[in-house]
């Protein structure tokens, strides 16, 4: 598995948002949101 520090900081900070602040409402949210950006990513990853 990856180290979180070597990750940028804007991710560091969501993934502790995750663990510790976000409500048990938001999580399915921000899971989807996440999930349709991966997809995306390797959607066009395929196109090139």
């Amino acid at each position: 598995m990856m180290d979180v520090d070597k990750l940028p900081k804007s991710v560091k900070k969501a993934v502790r948002y995750i663990k510790q602040d976000a409500p048990d409402e938001k999580l399915l949210q921000i899971k989807k949101v996440i999930d349709k950006a991966f997809d995306y990513r390797e959607r066009q990853s395929e196109k090139n």
